[in-house]
């Protein structure tokens, strides 16, 4: 860590950032256009204007730090990469705003050598702003939020994420099938960012997916391990943030349960 900055200061310039790509979002609703970046899926200019937001806020306040941004190239991101880096998705949920469903938010994390220091989700329709920072804890506005405690699968509600274009024969519908019998319900809600924050504040009780990218889960995955959760890979190890597809995260319990 930088010896002049502490995790605190990072967490409110964390904070800053997605609250002010937040408001580049809500700017643009009814007056965007669409364009393709995959099948079913989409961005548009409210994705580009928050990054621009969040780019200014980040890189302002620490010009020595570097951002990778789901809006980016990654391979000039990559080749820019610093010892400390902000991960963003600046519009998590792309399908639900183009749909105006209000279930979108603004995601961001900073990682040093692979581990997310401090994370922050912004959800600018219901005011709802998620922060973790390590080792000292997750909090929904400011007050502290806990993993729920279930621990049989049958009593759990399970939300669960699938990549833009799916199969049957994707994992993730696989998983799908067999959960839809085993949990007390099932959601999809198109926000993997807000999955793992709902997640860290007891909201459910399990999450799966394997098509999650690092901008879409670096601060989920902070404030679901500060909120007292697990995430892990498909194999059953640590999740790690560079390189592992996500697959689960639930409380310790519940996860070994089903692991």
């Amino acid at each position: 860590m930088n010896s002049n900055t502490t995790i605190d200061e990072y967490l409110k310039t964390c904070e800053k950032a997605v609250r002010m790509g937040g408001n580049a979002v809500q700017n643009w609703v009814g007056k965007f256009e669409v364009r393709k970046k995959g099948p079913a899926d989409l961005v548009t200019q409210a994705d580009l204007a928050s990054q621009e937001a969040i780019r200014q806020v980040v890189l302002g306040a620490y010009p020595g730090h570097s951002l990778l941004g789901e809006e980016d190239d990654p391979r000039q991101s990559s080749e820019n990469r610093t010892e400390f880096r902000w991960i963003a998705d600046p519009l998590d949920g792309t399908t639900n705003f183009v749909h105006g469903l209000p279930h979108y938010c603004v995601s961001l994390a900073l990682e040093h050598q692979g581990e997310p220091l401090v994370g922050a989700v912004y959800n600018p329709v219901n005011g709802e702003c998620f922060t973790a920072a390590a080792g000292k804890g997750a909090w929904r506005n400011g007050k502290p939020i806990r993993i729920s405690q279930v621990t049989d699968i049958s009593e759990a509600l399970a939300v669960m994420g699938f990549p833009p274009q799916v199969k049957p024969d994707s994992p993730d519908f696989l998983v799908f099938l067999e959960a839809v019998f085993s949990c007390q319900g099932i959601r999809r809600t198109g926000s993997a960012a807000l999955n793992l924050c709902y997640l860290a504040a007891g909201r459910y009780d399990v999450f799966w997916s394997y098509g999650t990218k690092a901008w879409d889960v670096a601060a989920g995955v902070l404030l679901v391990r500060e909120a007292g959760g697990v995430v892990c890979t498909a194999q059953g190890t640590e999740y790690l943030l560079l390189g592992d597809p996500l697959f689960a995260a639930a409380n310790p319990q519940l996860l070994k349960q089903n692991s």
